[in-house]
């Protein structure tokens, strides 16, 4: 799977870390104690791949919060931070993937919707952090997924080339993003994507449950 592969970027939220069960109690709590009724299933399609900024313009206008858009990701942020620092995992076998990779001298990045406050957090409280050599947000790269902005600047900044990077991603969004920006994608199996489980397998190298379903774990003793 790494022929003439150079980088490997990941998402984070759904791929790398065990988290958007989190951001679904926050967005249930936050909207009612806005005085507002969802349909948790329907946000979560709408919001798909929005950069943390996008989302939180996206919850402003459409549930008519007099909040700004930068109070309300001060207050997700603060919602999120106590999970982020304490609570979220990696998902199996990410740990030692990401050991495999920097054996072989594979470059790091990641590339997230998610708020870097929040992500950096999560990496440090795993002990992965200095494991990556780019850190990039859909926010600083101008827009989210499905564009394949967070993933071009990724690799730009890895210096190298979109086709000697890897993607892996655990939304339909997200694998379209991979895939744009010319990358090889692999699809991470994640209890809130499994919907879109089908569209997803029919773009991707490979669909994973684990991290150790991959020959290069699966072969080695990490």
């Amino acid at each position: 799977m790494l022929e003439n592969i150079k980088a490997v970027i990941f998402d984070l939220d759904g791929t790398l870390v065990d988290s958007m069960w989190v951001w679904r109690d926050i967005d249930i709590n936050y909207l009612q104690d806005k005085g507002s009724d969802i349909l948790i299933e329907d946000l979560e399609s709408e919001i798909e791949g929005m950069s943390f900024t996008e989302t939180a313009m996206y919850f402003k206008e459409k549930f008519n919060i007099e909040d700004s858009v930068e109070d309300i990701k001060e207050e997700w942020n603060r919602l999120a931070f106590e999970y982020y620092s304490k609570k979220i995992l990696l998902k199996d076998g990410a740990r030692e993937f990401i050991k495999y990779l920097k054996q072989n001298d594979i470059k790091l990045g990641i590339g997230t919707s998610n708020s870097r406050e929040l992500a950096e957090a999560v990496l440090l409280s795993n002990g992965i952090l200095d494991y990556f050599d780019t850190f990039i947000t859909s926010c600083e790269a101008g827009k989210g997924k499905p564009n394949p902005d967070v993933f071009l600047k990724a690799a730009k900044n890895l210096d190298v080339k979109p086709e000697e990077c890897i993607v892996f991603e655990d939304t339909y969004a997200g694998v379209l993003a991979g895939v744009r920006a010319g990358m090889k994608v692999y699809g991470v199996a994640d209890a809130l994507s499994l919907i879109n489980k089908d569209k997803i397998s029919k773009l991707v190298e490979k669909y994973i449950i684990s991290y150790f379903d991959l020959e290069v774990l699966a072969k080695e003793e990490i």
